[in-house]
């Protein structure tokens, strides 16, 4: 005969048969949840030891023990603290190199970087900026080679006060390549390093992978470079500000050193070294 009264009421477990499983939900900061007492609601402001700290709508904060007794979104819930936070490793900069955490720029040193024009400036800066700030180094531009003289006649070199210069198109037999000669072996050349690139402007330093380009122009002899990467490429070029706009397209598409040339990264490395040792 079968048993009307079903199993034994008293039997191991009888106590959670009928009871519902209430969802866990992590105390993460600002969720707004509802206290099931008394109808106290805010967001979650601190936890700690056990308990969770909430701020309601006018800035009033109560603190209440971790566990049961709250909704979210109506629902009665479980409160439990929220995961750790696995530590994270060493961030690194555009260029590279670790970044130092919490470090103020240093007083500037005498030394200098010295690059031909503002586009290289610019782009110094959005790779190596955060480096050269903790160095203390400063980038200046000369807005041309030709005037690299007349900048050391003005602000002589020293063993103390080194100059780092960059170069477009230093190649040999190139009027880059005799004026960097030409001061080498001039009165300051002890305490300057020229370095340089091969490629006409510094436009071509990025790779043109990072531009989405297959490859950057060739520009006849007689068209300026840059209105003639413009033209080939499709850009707009009919005045300087199609230019410049131009040029922020393409620094816009450098995110770090990988978007470099390899010949361009190490003349700017080999300047920095030079400038701090």
């Amino acid at each position: 005969m079968d048993d009307r009264y079903g199993t034994d009421v008293l039997a191991a477990g009888w106590k959670k048969q009928f009871q519902r499983e209430l969802r866990r939900v992590p105390a993460e900061r600002d969720l707004v949840v509802e206290v099931a007492d008394d109808g106290y609601c805010g967001a979650v402001t601190v936890v700690r030891s056990g308990t969770v700290e909430l701020e309601d709508r006018h800035g009033r904060r109560r603190v209440f023990p971790m566990g049961a007794g709250f909704l979210v979104d109506g629902e009665d819930v479980v409160l439990v603290p929220p995961a750790p936070v696995a530590p994270k490793g060493p961030t690194r900069t555009a260029s590279g190199s670790f970044a130092v955490a919490d470090d103020r720029a240093r007083v500037a040193r005498p030394s200098r970087i010295l690059v031909e024009g503002r586009h290289d400036a610019e782009l110094v800066e959005k790779v190596w900026g955060d480096d050269l700030r903790v160095e203390g180094v400063v980038v200046e531009y000369l807005q041309g080679v030709d005037l690299l003289d007349a900048a050391l006649e003005e602000e002589p070199p020293s063993a103390e006060r080194r100059y780092g210069v960059l170069v477009d198109h230093l190649v040999p037999g190139s009027k880059e390549s005799r004026i960097a000669d030409a001061v080498a072996r001039g009165p300051h050349g002890a305490h300057v390093r020229i370095v340089g690139h091969p490629y006409i402007d510094v436009w071509q330093c990025v790779t043109p992978r990072a531009v989405g380009i297959a490859a950057w122009p060739e520009v006849p002899r007689g068209i300026e470079f840059k209105i003639g990467v413009c033209r080939a490429l499709g850009w707009p070029a009919r005045d300087q500000a199609d230019l410049a706009r131009a040029w922020q397209r393409i620094l816009a598409s450098v995110k770090s050193y990988r978007d470099l040339e390899p010949s361009f990264l190490g003349r700017v490395e080999e300047l920095i070294d030079y400038v701090t040792a």
